[in-house]
Formats: structure tokens, C-alpha cells, sequence
């Protein structure tokens, strides 16, 4: 939805591409001349400062040179995305002549908008260019909309008709409409790219930094800082070029293409001139497609593992004529995606060009990627908060500074450099990097198992997933079945069970088991669905191609039986089938079906294969056997995969079969019979799942398969316990003057959904959480609609989904999100991309390194992966919050010596400043990071509040002990019989180095950078032991000998470039050590006490206080409540209640 938020009332707009478009708020604006020309007076009188400010708050800007008006006269647009996030854009004009848009099928009043142009009216265009994507002004909804309303409401019918293709003027004023067919990814210019970077706050912070340095005469320091961020500018720029250049290669497609036009003609183009509507022949060898497009003849092999992961082509099937209107989610198996890889085409491949540019769904990605999610975890947010503290104690510092400078009369210069000086110690410059070091090491140690990873800072969000939603078959399950056998009906029952298909007569049961797939030759090879592979194999038949058997310019698939010699003896032969038509499987519909005819003969099937309460219910009522659902549940509670087959004879030509409707060539069909397969548990999941529930975390599974089918896994696996029951729920729409009606079934001792128990309570007793529940897609999209109170009940207890659609699957991650989880969704990419991208942390298992489907790419076949992730991310989220802790420590150390000096008159030198940034800091910050994750999982979870009682009462207790080990090391120095106080002459600062008191408090100051480090190291339960971290110990114990030299036997030429005191007292020397051993024990006991949590007990004293995750809520609710669920009785939802969760 796109909302004008000006002076006009907000209005919908239907037809966006994807959710990462949804809805947006547009308000308009236009410049006001008086305005503009007093800015650039302010920026004069500034010397560029506003202009710097307005780059850093664009929104400012627009308010202040601009002001609001409605959209339909505005030249500059405030754009509110979904998330929050604005942006401004300018609204572009361009000239079109009069009545040429008329050609693109969109009626003139609604686009166009006129001026007034040397006394003529002209024609101009509307609009604007947000994410990639062009947005046109349409007058008569007074809005602006995505350009590909413009060509949707097609019906497959008015797609067929489209066939004929454009004409040239048609073609050139589309393209006007709707731009180029580019999925352009802008690459900047280094000189661009420099700008930009050197105008962020925190380099414009570090030349602010070294400008004062360079006043203050520290030349050494400030070069440093200055070669450092020069480099690490370089750096960046390099990376960033390198990746928008990449970006672009793989987004930029550009393909020579045949179409035709209106007149008959053929005529090859480039890629970049297609528009929606033009009709483009498909090459038999295969083609990287450059749009999105609707496929009217043919059939087409497509491997779509750039979209979404899954390495098995996808058979497309043309698009049958009829009123409905097409839909590229409705009708995936007839859309051929942009950026996917059409492998071979069969027949005349004939396609009609749907969507172009960024409109269409590889754009959508590319766009995901350039503009991702932003990503709301509570550490980022509070670690910016802090810095707020940081600036407090800086201000505080600078008016103490003042109050000293001023009293020992310096110059008005020297007060200002040296007071602003506070500023840049007490807020360490070093600060963002030192906690993208911990990502940046968990990313390195997850590509060398395997994880590849798109999107760093969600590492550190999966350390606080707290539930792991899992697809079922390829994640949890092998990816390939084995076929049990088969069972056929035998009169108004089933019959005995066949092992081997191939001891099935000939007929319409074998046919089925033969014929209908979507399996192609590829090469000689057979290329396909696991599952179609399996059960060809099975009966022994073999795919083979026979040209010229059907209608002129098409190649029909041929399936052959096994040789004589190959038949088990007394099976007759069965003759060779045609497919003549195929309707490949669809999530929604949970059902597949060819039409077959036999080889130069006549007398067509239909032959399907599908869920089996979808096919049963397409099937004639008295062919369906009595004992269909108890037989149905025996198979599936015993966890077989049961697919139930059908048929029906046609007496229709070939030519008529091209035309028929799927509804109707699936309709009044005779159950045949079940296909019972095997699909067994990966070796690694029930040891995955087991380590995930021990260590508290929830896991759901969602799946299209039978609700039975997935309990059965799910027991098999170990997300329902041995002990633990489960309540199946219902849920029913309203169907006529019924209400909607819930109800929850507790299943029966053989696994199926049965009767209740005798004493329900005791169920409920068991610590509350000895039940799980069960549901259908159908039954959630029912409790979403009708039952809003219970949902997040069910959210809470539910462990299995079944018969789940992709976008079911995404609404139940949201679901979960709502109820304040972190999710995590595992799948294998191929059904799960909306939900992969919609969980917080997405894990596809692909071998594609390079898939976009879901911020993690495992090439491990199995969800071995998944625990490990958590580890990293719990490993990377410790390691964040000890970086933090200690820059800031860091900072306060350096903060409270340079105070504490600037009191008796003096500061550190330039080398001395130099050596703890860079030396010691520096270096330890970096080494800290590279600790591992701990071996095993733990219920606990890390915190991810940096403004907590724990942090912040942590940092205070060690912020009052360094200065109490500071003051103390001053008031020894000067209580020593040699001490000799400064001249009360000498100006403040580093003019009269060297003095005992800076050599005092040099030398126990650099020691407290390294026992901070040491403390603040934390190991188990989330990472290795310090000892592990070799590095970190070798850095350490090279920078504590190096000041411990520098405490008792400093060398000359190193007192002299330091600007230390040499000094004769051993005693005084060893008395130093032993104060900054002092503060090491200390800082260590009271970490300990921090992490045992001493400091909570001021919040225990208040007591309990609930939490502010709701699924936490509702599970103790739910733990207090012994009735729900209420067990077999029928809940009505109240009158006129309704929610949308999606």
C-alpha cells in the first residue's frame, strides 16, 4: 500500500510485487525559492557546516527548503518504507507526444499530466525511481503506482490473444511506460565514493581528532590515526566498488532474444527493449531469461537455484486459456522467472514477456539485497544509546578541564584545544570496528564448515533465537523415498499390498506409477523430482523422447515398458504411452496430472497423483473405499509418505486435450489406489534436535505433508518427546449459517487422531509443556481469520504444521514474530524462500555458495548446521558485549589519567598516547575476537542489553576501582622522600615531560588495559576457554613484559622517547606492580560477582517482574491454566471477530 500522507487522504494501491514493497507513506513537497537561496546564505556563514549537517539529516533539508504540497504538483517525495526507513526522491518528468501512450493499453487519463509549454499543451509523464523500481503518477487514482498495475488483471485467456505480439509503435511507447528491461545496479565512482565515506559522522569525528592533535602538537599520534584511517578509507572504498560490482555483474542480464511482432515478422532484439506484453520465442538449447514471463506453448526445463536455492530443475508446463486471472504465485509452475536458466524446451516455447526491470522477481532480490531488512536487535540500539553516556562524562570532563586550564591562565587557544581534547578520548574512535570483529571472525569460522553467509550482523542475531522452525523432507528427512509398495482398490475396498510395482498388471495403476511426472531427458539422462525418479525406477518403465508423434512442431515425452526378459513372469506386456499433456505439481494444489494416450493409438487418460484428501475428493464418491481414512492413518501414523492415485478416460483428440481446462481434465476421477513410501530421518537430525530441546530451544516443524506423516517424524526426531502427548486442532471455516468452530482432539494410543483420555487434567499436569500441538494450513489460516484469542496459545504450543503452503509458511514465522520470538528458519530452499527471508535468521541447505534465497547458505545436506550457527551467533553476541565493555573501559582509563594529570599540571606524550591506542589496545581489541564458540548448547542465552543493571552496574564498579587504583598510585608517587612537585609556572600539558607523576600513572594505566582485557574475556558457557584463544595469550604476555620493563628497567633511548622518568627506587617500581596486581584481583572477584548476578538482587527485592517477551507470558499462563485446551469441545468464535496476520 502506498499512502499520500500530504493534503490528500490516503489511498490504497494494489498490485506491488512483493512485500519488500508493501507499503509505503509518500508525502509531497516542492522547493520554495526564498528558502533555497537562505541556505546557501547559511552555508556560507557557516563555512559548509549546514551544508555537512543537511547531508547528515536529508529530512531537515527537505523541511527547511521546502514545503509540503499534494503529490500531483510535488517535485521532491519524503518515501516512508515498511520499515520505517524514509528517503526522499525526486519526482522526473518526461515529454511524451499526444496519444502515443494510447498504445499501451492503459487508458491516457489515468497517466498522463499536462503543462503548459510555449503557449502548447503537452503530454508529460509522472514519475519516480525508488529501489529500482518506477513509480508512475496516475491521476485518476491521485496517487503514485507501481508501473506493473499497468499490465496486471491479465486473464490466461487475454494472455493467449497477446500472442499475435506488438507492434513497433506499441513496443516503443511501452518502453517509454515502462523504461528499461535493466536490473541495473548503480556502481559509484571512487571520487563519489570518497566523498560519501569521508563525510561520515565518524571519519568527520576523526579529522576533528586530528586537526586538535595536530594543535596540540601531538604529530606522531595524529599521523598515525591519519595513515590508519587513510588506509582503512582505501579499504573500504576498494570493498565496496568490488561488491556493487559484483552485484552488478550478477544483476545486469543482457541476452539477444527473438520476438514477434504484429505483423507475422520475427525479429531479434536485445533484452533491454522488452516490455510486458511482447511475445518472445523460446530457443529449443536453452536461455538465461531476462524477464518475467508466462509460458503459452511448450514445455520448458528451468533451474531456478539462483531464486531459490534448490539445484533440481522445475518442469514448466503452458498456461491454459480460461477467465481466471493470472497470477505469477498461482500460476509458478507457468511463469518462467527472470535470472533463472532455462535448460531445454520441448516443442515451440512461446512466452509472453509479464514483468520487466526490477518489477520483476530476480529484481525483487537484487533490490532485498541493496536495500535489506533493517535489523531491530536490542544490543545495536543500546550500544548507540551509550555513546550518549560517553558524551555525558565528555562534557562533564570538559568543564572540569576548563575550570583547571583556567586557573593555571593559559590561552584562550590552548583552554579551547586542550578542553575539546577530553572529547576525543572519552569517545574511542576505534569503537564500530572493534564490534564488527567478532562477526567478522564467526563469518571466517562458518565458511570453513560450509556456511556462507550474506548478511554479518544476523550472526550475532541468531545467538538469541529462541525458536528453530525446520521443513520437513531435504531438512529433516532424506530428499529422496523409497517406494514401500503399492496398495489398489479392490472392489469397495483395498487389496492386498504390492511390494514391487512391477508385478502390477497392465492398467491404469501402473500407468499412473509410469507416467506421471514431470521427469525430462537431459543429455540421456533423466533429470527431475527425486520422488518421480523413485517411483519410475520402481516400475521399471523408461522416459524416452518421440518426436512427430502429436500435433505438428511438438515432441511428446514416450514412456516404454521394461523389455520381455525384464518382466517378472506372468505380467503381460503394456504398451508404450504418450504424454500428451502435463499439469506439473502445485503447493496449493497438493496434486500433480498427466494425460497419456497410448502409442499410435487413440483413447486418452487422465492420470494423478496428489495428496490423498485432495485427490479422494476429485474422485467419484463410490470409487473411494470405505476403509480410505483408517487405512490413510495407519499408514501415515507409522510415518510412511502416502500418495493416492487416480484416473479417468478421455475420448478427446489430441488437439482437444490442448485446450482443456485442469479443473475440468481433474474432475470425476476413479481412485485407483495408494502409493506407500519411506521417507526416513536423516542419521544427523534426531542428535540436532536432541542438543536444540536440551538446550531449551523450541523447534517446530512446518511441512505440506500429512498431519499424521509429520507427528510420526516428529516423534521419530525428538520434537514430541517419548513421554509426551499430542492434541490435534481443528478448525473449520463458516460454512453457510455454520460458524467457524475450534476444537482440539487428543490423539489416540496408535497415533491417530482420536478419542479422549479419561482424566484429561493429568495431561496438563506434567510441568505444563508434556503436549504438543498439531495443525493444518487450512486449520491456522482459520484460527488467524476467525479465532484471534487462541492463536497465540497455539503459537506457544504448536510443534507441527502440516499441509502447510509456502505462504503459510511465512505467515506462521511472522506469527511467531509477533509473539516476540526470535525465529530461525532451516529449509531446503525450494518452497521456503518467503519464509526463509521473513524469519530473522533464514539457513538455506544448498549447494548453491552464492544463493540469495536466505542469509545463510549450507552446502551440508542436513541441519548439523543449525546448532552450530547458534553457537557462533551466542559466541559473536559475548564477544560483542566484552569489546564494548572494554573500549569503554579503555576510554575511561585514558579519560580519568589524563584528568587526573591535567590536576597536578600535566598529560601523556605524544608516544605514550601512541603506544596505548595502537600497541596495546589495538591489538588486544583484535586478538580478543577470536575466540571460539564453546563446544555444546546450553539453555541459557546470552543477554543482548548493553543498558542493563548488570552492564551498567559493571562498568561503574570498575570505572570507581581504576580511578581508586589511579588516585592511589598519584598520592604513593608523591608521598615518596624523592618526590619533587612540578613548577606551578609550567603550563599545563605535556611541555614539562618528563615528571614521576605522568610515569606513575603511564605505568599503572597500562596495566589496567591489560588486566581489563584478561577480565573482561569471557569464556564458557558461550565460548572457549581463555587459554584456547593462543594468540590473545601470546599478545598478552608480549605487551605485560614489555611495560613490565618498562616499570623496573626501562632502557635510556626508551625513557627518552617515551618522555618517562628514569627512577632509582626498586621499592617504589615494585610497589606499582604490586598496585596493578592489586586492581587485577580485584576487577576479577568483582566480575565474578557481576556474573553470578549479585547485581540483580535490587530487582529481586522488587520481585518478579513479567517479562516482556509475550510467548514467556503465555507459557507461564498457559502452565496456570489446567482447562485449556478444552479437549472435544467446540469453540464458536465471537460474532464479527477477524484478524489478518499476514
Amino acid at each position: 500500500m502506498i499512502t499520500d500522507n500530504s493534503e490528500q487522504a490516503a489511498r490504497p494501491l494494489c498490485g506491488c510485487p512483493s512485500a519488500h514493497h508493501s507499503h509505503m507513506e509518500v508525502c509531497g513537497f516542492r522547493k520554495v525559492p526564498w528558502r533555497v537561496a537562505l541556505t546557501y546564505v547559511g552555508a556560507v556563514l557557516s563555512a559548509g557546516l549546514l551544508l555537512l549537517l543537511f547531508h547528515w539529516y536529508p529530512r531537515l533539508a527537505l523541511r527547511i527548503r521546502c514545503q509540503p504540497c499534494p503529490l500531483g504538483l510535488a517535485t521532491l517525495l519524503l518515501v516512508t518504507d515498511s520499515h520505517g526507513q524514509q528517503s526522499i526522491v525526486e519526482v522526473m518528468t518526461e515529454e511524451v507526444e499526444e496519444g502515443s501512450l494510447e498504445q499501451t493499453g492503459a487508458e491516457e487519463d489515468e497517466w498522463r499530466d499536462t503543462v503548459q509549454l510555449h503557449t502548447e499543451e503537452r503530454s508529460v509523464l509522472r514519475f519516480y525511481v525508488f529501489e529500482g523500481q518506477r513509480y508512475v503518477w496516475l491521476s485518476r487514482k491521485g496517487a503514485f503506482c507501481p508501473v506493473s498495475v499497468l499490465n496486471e488483471g491479465w486473464t490466461c485467456a487475454e494472455l493467449h490473444g497477446r500472442r499475435g505480439g506488438l507492434s513497433h509503435e506499441e513496443q516503443s511507447a511501452k518502453r517509454t511506460l515502462y523504461g528499461q528491461n535493466l536490473i541495473d545496479v548503480p556502481v559509484k565512482s571512487y571520487m563519489r565514493l570518497l566523498l560519501e565515506e569521508v563525510l561520515n559522522p565518524f571519519y568527520v569525528f576523526q579529522l576533528f581528532s586530528v586537526v586538535l592533535w595536530l594543535f596540540d602538537h601531538y604529530y606522531y599520534y595524529a599521523g598515525c590515526i591519519l595513515l590508519i584511517s587513510l588506509a582503512s578509507i582505501a579499504l573500504t572504498l576498494y570493498e565496496t566498488r568490488k561488491q556493487s560490482s559484483t552485484l552488478r555483474s550478477m544483476a545486469r542480464l543482457v541476452v539477444s532474444v527473438t520476438v514477434r511482432r504484429a505483423t507475422g515478422e520475427e525479429e531479434v532484439l536485445s533484452s533491454e527493449q522488452l516490455v510486458p506484453g511482447d511475445c518472445v520465442l523460446l530457443p529449443p538449447d536453452g536461455l538465461l531469461l531476462p524477464c518475467d514471463a508466462v509460458l503459452l506453448e511448450g514445455e520448458c526445463m528451468v533451474n531456478e537455484s539462483m531464486l531459490t536455492g534448490e539445484s533440481v530443475p522445475v518442469m514448466k508446463t503452458a498456461v491454459t486459456r480460461g477467465e481466471q486471472q493470472y497470477c505469477p504465485d498461482a500460476h509458478r509452475r507457468h511463469t518462467l522467472f527472470c535470472g533463472t536458466q532455462l535448460i531445454q524446451t520441448k516443442g515451440r516455447g512461446i512466452v509472453i514477456v509479464t514483468r520487466t526491470g526490477f518489477c520483476t522477481a530476480k529484481g525483487d532480490l537484487v533490490s532485498s539485497i541493496l536495500h535489506p531488512q533493517p535489523i531491530s536487535f536490542r544490543f545495536y540500539s543500546d550500544a548507540m544509546k551509550f555513546l550518549i553516556v560517553l558524551g555525558v562524562l565528555a562534557l562533564i570532563g570538559t568543564v572540569y578541564s576548563v575550570v583547571i586550564l583556567v586557573q593555571s591562565n593559559v590561552t584562550v587557544m590552548e583552554l579551547v584545544v586542550r578542553s575539546l581534547d577530553i572529547v576525543t578520548i572519552i569517545v574511542p574512535p576505534a569503537l564500530p570496528a572493534a564490534l564488527t570483529t567478532g562477526m567478522l571472525y564467526a563469518q571466517s569460522r562458518l565458511k570453513q564448515h560450509g556456511v556462507f553467509c550474506v548478511s554479518p550482523p544476523r550472526i550475532t542475531v541468531s545467538g538469541k533465537a529462541s525458536v528453530i522452525c525446520f521443513d520437513k523432507t531435504g531438512t529433516l528427512t532424506e530428499e529422496g523415498l523409497d517406494v514401500w509398495g503399492v496398495l489398489p482398490r479392490d472392489g469397495g475396498g483395498f487389496g492386498e499390498l504390492v511390494p514391487d510395482p512391477r508385478l502390477l498388471p497392465p492398467g491404469p495403476l501402473l500407468w499412473v506409477m509410469a507416467s506421471c511426472h514431470s521427469v525430462c531427458l537431459l543429455g540421456g539422462q533423466p533429470l527431475g523430482d527425486p520422488l518421480d525418479l523413485k517411483m519410475i525406477e520402481s516400475t521399471g518403465w523408461e522416459l524416452v523422447e518421440s518426436a512427430g508423434e502429436g500435433e505438428p512442431g511438438t515432441d511428446l515425452t514416450m514412456m516404454k515398458p521394461p523389455a520381455f526378459e525384464q518382466q517378472p513372469q506372468g505380467i503381460m506386456l503394456s504398451e508404450p504411452l504418450l504424454i500428451v499433456r502435463r499439469f506439473p505439481f502445485s503447493s496449493a494444489l497438493q496434486r500433480m496430472s498427466v494425460v497419456v494416450r497410448p502409442k499410435g493409438g487413440h483413447g486418452a487418460q487422465t492420470l494423478l497423483k496428489g495428496a490423498p484428501e485432495t485427490v479422494a475428493s476429485l474422485c467419484h464418491r463410490d470409487s473411494v473405499p470405505a476403509g480410505f481414512s483408517e487405512t490413510l492413518k495407519q499408514f501415515t501414523s507409522e510415518g510412511f509418505r502416502v500418495l493416492a492415485l487416480a484416473h479417468r478416460p478421455l475420448e478427446l483428440s489430441d488437439s482437444e486435450l490442448q485446450v482443456m481446462e485442469r479443473e475440468a481434465v481433474e474432475s470425476e476421477l476413479q481412485f485407483l489406489g495408494f502409493l506407500v513410501m519411506r521417507n526416513l530421518l536423516k542419521p544427523e537430525t534426531a542428535p540436532v534436535i536432541t542438543t536444540l530441546r536440551s538446550a531449551c530451544l523450541r523447534t517446530v516443524m512446518a511441512t505440506g505433508d500429512n498431519i499424521l506423516t509429520a507427528v510420526n517424524v516428529a516423534r521419530g526426531c525428538g520434537m514430541v518427546g517419548g513421554g509426551e502427548r499430542v492434541i490435534f486442532v481443528h478448525a473449520t471455516p463458516p460454512l453457510g449459517p455454520t460458524p467457524p468452530i475450534l476444537r482440539f482432539v487428543l490423539e489416540s494410543e496408535d497415533g491417530a487422531q482420536g478419542g479422549t483420555e479419561a482424566l484429561p487434567q493429568g495431561l496438563y499436569q506434567q510441568g505444563g509443556g508434556s503436549y504438543h500441538l498439531a495443525l493444518t494450513g487450512e486449520s491456522f489460516s482459520v484460527l488467524c481469520d476467525y479465532f484471534p484469542e487462541h492463536l497465540p496459545k497455539v503459537l506457544v504450543r504448536g510443534t507441527v504444521f502440516a499441509r502447510m503452503s509456502p505462504e503459510q509458511k511465512t505467515q506462521l514465522v511472522r506469527a511467531l514474530q509477533g509473539i516476540n520470538h526470535r525465529v530461525l528458519m532451516c529449509g531446503d530452499g525450494a518452497n521456503d524462500c518467503g519464509a526463509l527471508r521473513a524469519a530473522d535468521v533464514g539457513v538455506s541447505l544448498s549447494e548453491a555458495e552464492s544463493a540469495v534465497a536466505a542469509p545463510f547458505t549450507s552446502r551440508t545436506d542436513n541441519i548439523s548446521c543449525v546448532p552450530l550457527l547458534i553457537r557462533e551467533g551466542r559466541c559473536s553476541l559475548v564477544t560483542s558485549f566484552a569489546l564494548f565493555k572494554y573500549m569503554a573501559l579503555y576510554s575511561i582509563i585514558q579519560y580519568s589519567s589524563v584528568l587526573i594529570l591535567y590536576t597536578v599540571k600535566t598529560n601523556l606524550s605524544d608516544l605514550q598516547f601512541l603506544l596505548i591506542d595502537l600497541g596495546i589496545v589495538t591489538s588486544l581489541a583484535i586478538v580478543m575476537g577470536r575466540g571460539g564458540p564453546a563446544q555444546t548448547l546450553t539453555p541459557a542465552r546470552p543477554p543482548a542489553r548493553l543498558l542493563s543493571m548488570t552492564v551498567l552496574g559493571s562498568l561503574f564498579l570498575h570505572t570507581v576501582l581504576l580511578l581508586l587504583t589511579q588516585t592511589s598510585a598519584l598520592l604513593i608517587t608523591q608521598a615518596q622522600d624523592w618526590f619533587v612537585p612540578l613548577n606551578a609556572t609550567v603550563v599545563v600539558g605535556a611541555g614539562n615531560l618528563p615528571n614521576a607523576e605522568n610515569t606513575a600513572l603511564f605505568s599503572v594505566s597500562g596495566l589496567q588495559y591489560l588486566t581489563m582485557a584478561a577480565v573482561l574475556y569471557k569464556g564458557p558457557p558461550f565460548r572457549c576457554p581463555l587459554y584456547t584463544n593462543v594468540l590473545f595469550v601470546l599478545v598478552f604476555l608480549c605487551l605485560l613484559g614489555l611495560l613490565c620493563w618498562l616499570v623496573l628497567a626501562p632502557l635510556p633511548w626508551m625513557c627518552r622517547l617515551l618522555k618517562l622518568l628514569p627512577l632509582d627506587d626498586m621499592a617504589f617500581k615494585v610497589l606499582l606492580l604490586a598496585l596493578a596486581a592489586l586492581h587485577l584481583i580485584s576487577a576479577f572477584m568483582l566480575e565474578v560477582l557481576v556474573d553470578s548476578e549479585v547485581l540483580n538482587c535490587v530487582q529481586r527485592l522488587r520481585g518478579a517482574r513479567q517479562s516482556k517477551k509475550l510467548y514467556k507470558r503465555l507459557d507461564l499462563s498457559l502452565r496456570e491454566q489446567p482447562d485449556w485446551p478444552p479437549l472435544d469441545q467446540p469453540l464458536l468464535t465471537p460474532p464479527g471477530t477477524t484478524i489478518n496476520l499476514s
